[in-house]
């Protein structure tokens, strides 16, 4: 017998207990991945602690923890969205296996590169979030009004910051993505995204100013960036729109 859940074909029966079973199985497969990542991240917990310490100034560092669990708490929250992480591509797959049977199977390849794509997207907005946009958050919160505050970073409130804004700038990148899907279900079209691009550049411009990093500089490159990918995916839904819909109309004339 197989370990892994069989995923159903399109137009297949199941029964309602074959259906549960899948998902029993694909919701083990996500927790027992979780939970192996998790002890991999906790063994080099403390390498993950120094990369998220980096950002801060090097009179900031360490950042100081209140309370006697601290300490414990605050590395199996880091560990924990560590491995999270890590095992985002087998979750996204297991979600879009357990949906697969409800899309037909026409449209199924063009989802499986969608949720590559997205895997992708979101590495990328991850690794903009560190280098980018936290460098400059930091920068500039643990500096605003120093003169009037002796300012103290606290461990669990600093990596809570540094998660939220990570998994936002992950999100945000997920743009193209988003859009493309409204192309292939055909809820709009690329020449309505063409002609409605001034919405679609102020849409970005306050998705990028509701990003966590609030100083000016990461503000900025945060919209730059989130216009960049609004532009990029106008441009791939001009270039895919014409050939999802020849396939479509080809399919239809052979049902004929």
């Amino acid at each position: 017998m197989s370990l892994l859940p069989r995923r159903l074909r399109h137009g297949e029966e199941a029964t309602l207990v074959e259906h549960l079973g899948e998902l029993r199985a694909r919701l083990v497969i996500c927790i027992v991945s979780i939970v192996g990542a998790f002890a991999v991240t906790y063994a080099l917990h403390g390498h993950l602690l120094e990369w998220l310490n980096r950002p801060l100034p090097a009179d900031k560092r360490p950042p100081v923890t209140f309370g006697v669990l601290e300490p414990f708490t605050v590395s199996i929250m880091v560990s924990f969205y560590a491995a999270c992480l890590i095992v985002l591509p087998i979750l996204f797959w297991q979600v879009w296996s357990f949906l697969a049977p409800a899309i037909e199977e026409r449209h199924q390849r063009s989802i499986s590169i969608l949720v590559l794509f997205a895997t992708a997207l979101a590495i990328g907005g991850v690794a903009f979030g560190y280098w980018v946009v936290l460098p400059a958050a930091v920068h500039f919160l643990t500096n605003y009004d120093s003169s009037y505050f002796n300012i103290q970073i606290r461990a669990r409130d600093y990596y809570a910051f540094t998660s939220l804004l990570l998994l936002a700038t992950a999100l945000a990148f997920e743009v193209p993505v988003f859009v493309l899907g409204l192309v292939r279900l055909r809820i709009v079209s690329a020449a309505n995204l063409r002609r409605g691009w001034r919405v679609g550049i102020f849409a970005m411009t306050v998705l990028g100013v509701l990003l966590p990093g609030v100083d000016p500089v990461s503000t900025a490159l945060s919209v730059l960036v989130l216009v960049a990918l609004y532009g990029l995916s106008i441009a791939l839904a001009s270039f895919f729109e014409p050939r999802w819909r020849g396939s479509h109309a080809t399919e239809a004339a052979t049902d004929l």
